[in-house]
């Protein structure tokens, strides 16, 4: 009994450790992420400073674009343009964006 019960609380305390990330909605973050595209949406497209090839982000894995937007939001992640931008958003207004972009077709 003493090991079930054990095993019970290592059980609820892992999962109240666990992080919990908004739930997202995808339509709202459609509209969010209209702004994105201007750069993340042109193929070939190189930022002018600091030089570097853009990354397309449709399709791109809903934790991952979370962990970016909330990095560069902090300041963990070196960017002055993501990082205004990643400013502006509130956690929802991330989960949002982070569901509609993961929810695009990869482009090729």
């Amino acid at each position: 009994m003493k090991q079930v019960l054990l095993t019970a609380a290592c059980l609820l305390l892992a999962t109240a450790a666990a992080p919990v990330f908004a739930k997202g909605d995808p339509k709202v973050g459609k509209q969010l992420a209209y702004t994105c595209t201007g750069c993340h949406g042109i193929v070939e497209y190189k930022n002018a400073y600091p030089n570097y090839h853009v990354p397309k982000i449709g399709g791109q894995n809903e934790k991952y674009i979370i962990d970016a937007l909330n990095d560069y939001k902090k300041g963990d992640r070196n960017h002055p343009t993501m990082h205004a931008q990643a400013q502006s958003f509130s956690d929802q207004d991330i989960a949002d964006i982070a569901a509609y972009l993961s929810s695009l077709t990869p482009a090729k």
